[in-house]
């Protein structure tokens, strides 16, 4: 994998993104989004890859929202697809992606940069980060999902205010509402997303993408459904044969 504003490491089925636009706080265009969107379509497949982190080159951002000179002519039917292909391409893929996706947050998460964190499964904050979505300052809501997952992690009030003052909140604040997992110092922070990586990659890689299916269905009328089904169809996986085997024996499973 070749890219030009991202920097890959893997190792230990542990795939470590760098979004690495640092001239620019990592802001998010739309050579980023399009190398993200291929990322995710190639680990998809690649067996080598566990789990994903996802974090910012430097120590100042994560990423500091979207580049707006590439859209501050955009007429509405612009915007509408500016809005709808991000989604599509890469904040609706890393939700749904079948295997986990930590966001390792290192300074500004701002517009367009928290909601990709949003998207993410598991959230991990260094103590300076500084959280929010600025974009009823510019005259726009938030457009690659910042409206519907705030909420679901935060809740509706919370989420309004954040929205509608435009307020960045700090590590901690975001930890107290349940917007990050954790807050670890900044030296620390990709260490500890790479603990809980490696922790994750032990277990089931077939188990965790049903429970990532049957997450993303909670609150939904289909949730309970899913998970239903989801449980059963574990029960046809050599996954499972091999962890009950395991547990009968008294040993670590050794997944495949």
């Amino acid at each position: 994998m070749n890219f030009q504003n991202l920097k890959i490491e893997t190792a230990d089925r542990i795939a470590v993104v760098t979004l690495n636009r640092p001239e620019a706080l990592n802001a998010l265009n739309r050579d980023l989004l399009s190398e993200l969107s291929t990322f995710f379509d190639q680990a998809a497949s690649d067996d080598n890859i566990r789990v994903v982190i996802l974090t910012g080159s430097g120590e100042k951002s994560f990423v500091a929202g979207a580049d707006i000179k590439e859209f501050s002519h955009f007429s509405q039917k612009e915007g509408e697809a500016l809005s709808a292909d991000g989604q599509q391409q890469v904040f609706n893929k890393i939700e749904n992606f079948s295997k986990p996706v930590i966001a390792a947050v290192n300074g500004f998460a701002l517009g367009g940069g928290l909601e990709l964190a949003m998207a993410s499964h598991i959230r991990i904050a260094s103590d300076n980060a500084k959280l929010g979505l600025p974009e009823v300052t510019l005259g726009l809501i938030p457009g690659y999902g910042g409206t519907q997952r705030l909420p679901r992690l935060v809740g509706r009030g919370r989420a309004a205010q954040m929205i509608f003052t435009a307020e960045m909140i700090s590590a901690q604040r975001a930890f107290e509402i349940g917007l990050v997992n954790e807050v670890v110092a900044q030296p620390e922070l990709l260490d500890r997303a790479k603990a809980i990586a490696s922790k994750i990659s032990k277990n089931s890689s077939v188990a965790i993408s049903k429970a990532i299916k049957a997450i993303n269905a909670s609150g939904t009328k289909d949730g309970f459904g899913v998970e239903i089904q989801s449980f059963g169809e574990l029960f046809e996986e050599k996954d499972f044969k091999e962890g009950v085997c395991a547990f009968l024996e008294k040993r670590k499973p050794e997944f495949k």
